[in-house]
């Protein structure tokens, strides 16, 4: 992840199911499902404004890290989500087996 969203809190929003992160003004989020200690994310959105910042790599990064500290499990739905675990194999330790 880059320095720029290190000290970016992520909110977990939990009247809309969604993981959110604030960028230069604009709102990303991940939509979730959640079932026990099982996660499901759903969906990635990021402002077309703030593509190619690594704001979605940052969002992901931030979600998968809240998911391990609680000691949840995945269910990685979202295209998004998919590809970055494929290029980062490490978080497959939180996938639902």
């Amino acid at each position: 992840m880059k320095e720029a969203f290190n000290d970016i809190p992520l909110r977990n929003n939990k009247a809309d199911n969604r993981f959110e992160m604030t960028f230069e003004n604009y709102v990303s989020f991940i939509e979730y499902d959640q079932a026990g200690d099982t996660v499901s994310l759903l969906h990635t959105e990021v402002d077309p404004a703030l593509e190619g910042k690594g704001v979605g790599t940052a969002l992901v990064e931030k979600v998968l890290t809240e998911i391990e500290k609680r000691e949840g499990k995945l269910i990685p739905l979202c295209p998004f989500v998919v590809a970055y675990i494929k290029r980062h194999p490490e978080w497959e330790r939180l996938i639902v087996a």
